[in-house]
């Protein structure tokens, strides 16, 4: 085998290789030094330029390397590019065809020059005065436009001074390394363009998540936020475990992809909620459907303040008719202790409206014992509270009835029959998994499939606990104030010994601080206390 054809059977060998790498690469900055290295490569040239067609019709500087000067800009290097973008079209709209890349990309055409010195018809006056200052000499240049499959310009690969192999001359680039760069720049135009494509969907895909979970945040002036938060801790979490030197997570591992997963999961793990009925979600007291009821109790209070008072009018008449005028001002002193009891019976169930996080017994069987109470309406005696408003006033946490809290647990149901009918790719395929899970409890007595700790994943376990902090500290809800580190923190450490939360991943976010790092972003000032981590329950240093 001759020389030459050895040495063809080697490029196009390089060209295949550089392909196959261009085709496997997802990253940007990557991708466009892999070309650049890869066409210095098979042609030996000393130096090159990688320029993108901007929307405004420009030519963007993306990457620049000259070996002999030590020059690397742009790509992975983190040096920007100094130079500004070259336009392909003049102030006055005539094209720009001085500029040989812009001439490339106007005519379609590859520009190869021997010498850029004596070359006629561009101006290279930028180069020289580059030469002038560095001591370079720019010499041959190969200016190759980089179209996609559908022929369209996105780019321009440009080579500087081709090198002899064996004397390290400056030479012309030869016909033959010409087709072999045009080859190369149809590769990575394809390579580009695949890559913009995947980008976009993926852009596409993570902006729809994004509108789901913010409609659904809009959803209730209550719950605004819970969808945006959860993610950001539920990755703080994943990574302090993924970093962890020692203990239980010491060799716990997620790629790049698997985090992408689990942060997509936090993001949809309350899609189901779009169908959530408005009024249970938005549910701010206890009595609240159309209105807040409890107004409609006020109500009948001022129906029996003035039965008292008229009761109290004819029982005053009827004994100043009979001359026992003495009698007077025992009637009114009754009537006055019988209208502080009504006013203050109705502040009692005006707090018990507002609902919290425990309602004692005590509470709520004076409520049973003032639903024995009568009042006359349209003529019928009634029972000053219905059935209903018993029901509702007696929550013991929170604002929903049981049926309410059963509507609202659904959720978690309808999240996962939607998320499992959506064609994952095999990088999302447990998307469904990890957001189905934050309900869910270590001793399987969670909802709604029952999941202990063994059956769940530690992504699923961290989205359990993401949820949960997240809801303890959050400052928007209707019947409790924002509560401190401290006792967010109690109330997490019980969950532990309850076996309700994974206790792993609860000492982790004790010992990395993880509380710390959420707080100092997303909690207000005075929610920040001084947390005694000897004092939460449960946390094993």
């Amino acid at each position: 085998m001759s020389d030459h054809l050895r040495a063809l059977l080697d490029n196009i060998e390089r060209l295949n290789r550089i392909g196959v790498a261009l085709s496997a690469e997802r990253d940007s900055a990557r991708l466009l030094e892999m070309i650049l290295l890869g066409a210095k490569e098979i042609t030996n040239a000393d130096g090159g330029t990688i320029y993108t067609v901007t929307d405004d019709r420009r030519l963007k500087f993306e990457i620049m390397r000259t070996d002999s000067l030590g020059i690397a800009m742009g790509g992975t290097t983190g040096k920007e590019i100094p130079f500004p973008p070259l336009p392909l079209y003049l102030e006055d709209g005539r094209p720009n065809n001085n500029m040989v890349a812009a001439y490339a990309v106007l005519n379609d055409k590859t520009v190869n020059i021997a010498d850029a010195y004596v070359e006629e018809g561009f101006d290279f006056s930028g180069t020289r005065k580059f030469d002038q200052t560095t001591g370079y000499r720019s010499k041959s240049f190969l200016t190759i436009p980089m179209k996609n499959h559908e022929n369209e310009i996105i780019g321009v690969l440009q080579l500087l001074n081709a090198l002899d192999p064996h004397t390290g001359k400056i030479t012309a680039f030869s016909s033959e390394k010409q087709r072999l760069a045009e080859s190369l720049a149809s590769q990575a135009a394809v390579a580009l363009t695949n890559h913009n494509l995947i980008e976009g969907l993926k852009k596409l895909f993570e902006s729809f998540i994004e509108l789901i979970a913010d409609a659904i945040d809009e959803k209730s002036p209550y719950t605004g936020g819970h969808c945006r938060r959860v993610p950001e801790l539920a990755m703080m979490i994943a990574e302090a475990a993924v970093h962890a030197k020692e203990g239980p997570f010491k060799d716990f591992y997620m790629s790049d992809k698997e985090m992408y997963e689990l942060r997509i999961a936090a993001w949809l793990h309350d899609c189901g909620k779009v169908t959530t009925p408005q009024e249970v979600v938005d549910k701010p007291t206890k009595l609240s459907t159309i209105f807040d009821r409890i107004e409609l109790i006020a109500t009948r209070y001022e129906v029996l303040k003035r039965d008292a008072e008229i009761e109290m009018l004819r029982a005053k008449l009827e004994a100043m008719e009979q001359g026992k005028r003495n009698v007077a001002s025992k009637l009114e002193k009754a009537y006055r202790q019988k209208i502080m009891q009504y006013e203050e019976e109705l502040a009692f169930l005006r707090h018990a409206n507002f609902g919290s996080e425990f309602m004692r017994p005590e509470d709520q069987q004076r409520v049973i014992e003032i639903s024995k109470r009568t009042w006359v309406f349209k003529g019928e005696i009634q029972p000053f509270l219905s059935e209903n408003e018993v029901e509702n006033l007696n929550i013991t946490r929170g604002t929903l009835t049981q049926a309410e809290r059963q509507i609202i647990n659904n959720h978690i149901v309808v999240t996962i029959d939607m998320l499992e009918k959506l064609p994952y790719p095999k990088d999302l395929r447990r998307v469904p998994e990890y957001a189905g899970g934050h309900h869910e409890r270590m001793d399987g007595k969670g909802y709604p499939r029952g999941l202990t700790r063994e059956q769940m994943s530690i992504p699923a376990r961290i989205m359990g606990i993401a949820d949960i902090f997240e809801a303890l500290t959050a400052r928007d809800r209707p019947y409790k104030k924002a509560k401190t580190l401290t006792e967010s923190l109690h109330i997490l450490g019980k969950m532990k010994e309850d076996n309700h939360i994974d206790p792993d991943i609860f000492d982790l976010f004790i010992r990395e601080k993880i509380y710390l790092k959420y707080a100092q972003q997303f909690l207000e000032p005075e929610q920040i206390d001084e947390v005694d981590e000897s004092k939460i329950p449960g946390y094993t240093p």
